[in-house]
């Protein structure tokens, strides 16, 4: 990302997600959420649910990925808002999408959704990234 490249209506790079019940099963551990929605066929259906369904938190971090990507080591991701709007199942493909929405000094705001194969959006939010000086890079 150079400076010139950021500018309001700019879209970031897809970022395609494909996420299986073994990946929940590993961030179930990882993030200690263990609730059977996540990675219990069966518990699911009980639940009314089509199946297991991905945590919110793991698309919020698939979101934070395609920002962190996009930004690289020129900006620093300061907040990151998300808000859950639909389910999402392991099997299908999921795509993080996002677009600049202002640029102010050197602040860079950013509108960010997932899509499910059907181009519905499932999580949407908003982040905010920080424009470091050249040759700052990730320094604190």
């Amino acid at each position: 990302m150079s400076d010139l490249e950021v500018r309001p209506g700019l879209e970031l790079p897809e970022l395609v997600k494909h996420p299986t019940t073994r990946q929940l099963v590993q961030y179930a551990g990882a993030s200690g959420d263990f609730y059977e929605i996540h990675y219990d066929q069966e518990f699911a259906r009980s639940a009314e649910l089509p199946g297991v369904i991905l945590h919110g938190l793991l698309k919020t971090a698939f979101l934070a990925q395609l920002v962190t990507s996009w930004a690289g080591e020129r900006a620093r991701l300061r907040a990151l808002e998300v808000s859950y709007r639909g389910l999402d199942l392991p099997g299908r493909p999921l795509r993080c999408r996002g677009v600049v929405k202002a640029v102010e000094g050197g602040r860079v705001e950013l509108e960010l959704w997932t899509e499910d194969p059907e181009g519905r959006r499932t999580t949407v939010g908003g982040a905010t990234l920080e424009l470091l000086e050249p040759g700052r890079g990730s320094q604190p």
